[in-house]
């Protein structure tokens, strides 16, 4: 079959755009065009939050089975069935099956009476830090987009709010997928001034103290700072203020660590996804962390952008420490990310790694799954998927290798308390 000559399609083509414009009205310029597109995609997503969390579009956490209650708090299973009757303890619902399910809010009402009952074991059933434990800032930082620095967050956040600790998860990134993650739809549910920017700006009488922006999620014992476009306005600000020498308040990359001083008695960790750019930002969040995980995919072109984060953040820092700003860290650690152990190239590059910088990459890393791709497209972590909503041995191959990069993470911050 003879395609059409050239001359014809672009008629074709010129007559298809005229009649699009005579249905517009006017012919649309690039910025007016990117507005609409902006405009239908947010109500796209609104309706398809609406779809996946009815009646209140509302993400909730899901209940947990017996045997999963024994595995997180390490209650033997025989023993929750008799307190159950014997109307001892926090009373589970019944599926249909009669197989009694637990809220993560009762299950921590088993670890407070449990580590009251044996408070020769208390840390072992509800390890919440102590007097004298610092609060752990741990900034996921890598200014490569596509490191899984969203997905590490999540899936931390999430696995420590499980093993009873208070997290604040803190969204520095404008794109403000970790917000989404946790259901709120950035340009709908996050208003002006309800970003970490309220709490870091200038101007004296439009900032907020922090407490009133953290919000409450569907996780029990997590709350959010939720991100939108809003947290860029300080990598605006900054500047002008700067040359003007004007502004109130601590120094730029003090004010984060500042504004977190507020709350710190309300956490055991606060987790900070920063945005994929070594801005102020980012550098506020360096300054504020206790500690550091850096992602990083196994392939050169990643490799190579992360050498150059490292050089531009190894320079950035010797600024700060010029200005009299002391950066003191438990620790920094490197997590490979999207890791396939199947495939020959990744692996040369998880070795090269691991001989140039030894233990401080983690040991066990983020497997690439499809578990993960799932949950993520679903708004949803690993530990959000019941069994059956995935091929079960790809659900707990994908569990088992998340869980192993959280538990080498809360074994880190475990030795910054001094805990053995």
């Amino acid at each position: 079959m003879v395609g059409k000559p050239a001359v014809d399609r672009q008629e074709e083509q010129m007559a298809i755009a005229n009649r699009v414009e005579s249905v517009v009205g006017t012919k649309e310029d690039a910025g007016s065009k990117i507005t609409r597109h902006a405009g239908l995609l947010s109500a796209q997503l609104q309706q398809l939050r609406t779809r996946m969390y009815p009646p209140k579009s509302e993400k909730t956490l899901r209940q947990f089975l017996t045997n999963e209650v024994s595995k997180l708090t390490s209650i033997p299973d025989s023993t929750l069935k008799l307190m159950s009757i014997e109307g001892r303890g926090p009373v589970p619902s019944r599926l249909e099956n009669n197989h009694r399910v637990y809220t993560l809010a009762q299950i921590n009402e088993l670890r407070e009476l449990f580590a009251k009952q044996k408070p020769a074991e208390a840390l072992r059933f509800f390890p919440r830090r102590r007097a004298g434990e610092h609060l752990q800032v741990l900034a996921i930082a890598n200014f490569k987009g596509g490191s899984a620095k969203t997905t590490t967050c999540i899936h931390l956040s999430h696995y420590l709010a499980l093993q009873g600790y208070r997290v604040l998860a803190l969204d520095l990134d404008p794109q403000a997928s970790l917000s989404a993650m946790f259901g709120a739809q950035p340009e709908v549910d996050v208003g002006s001034n309800e970003t970490i920017y309220a709490a870091l700006r200038y101007d004296e009488a439009e900032r907020r103290p922090i407490r009133d922006i953290i919000r409450k999620t569907y996780f029990e014992g997590i709350d959010l700072i939720p991100g939108n476009l809003e947290v860029m306005e300080y990598e605006h600000e900054t500047p002008r203020v700067l040359a003007n020498k004007s502004g109130t308040g601590a120094i730029f990359f003090e004010r984060l660590k500042v504004a977190l001083s507020e709350v710190e008695a309300d956490y055991d960790v606060v987790i900070l996804d920063t945005p994929p750019s070594l801005g102020f930002l980012t550098l506020s969040a360096i300054y504020a962390a206790t500690s550091m995980i850096i992602t990083v995919h196994p392939a050169m072109l990643d490799v190579a952008s992360m050498s150059q984060f490292l050089l531009m953040m190894g320079d950035l820092i010797s600024v700060l420490n010029e200005s009299g700003a002391q950066l003191d860290q438990d620790f920094i650690r490197y997590l490979v990310t999207r890791h396939d152990p199947n495939d020959a190239p990744q692996s040369q590059v998880v070795a090269m790694l691991r001989h140039m910088f030894g233990t401080d990459v983690l040991l066990p890393t983020a497997i690439e799954s499809t578990a993960v791709e799932a949950a993520g497209l679903a708004k949803r972590s690993i530990y959000e998927l019941e069994m059956g909503q995935i091929g079960r041995d790809t659900h707990k191959r994908a569990r088992e290798a998340v869980d192993a990069v959280n538990e080498a993470i809360i074994r880190l911050i475990n030795d910054s308390w001094g805990r053995t």
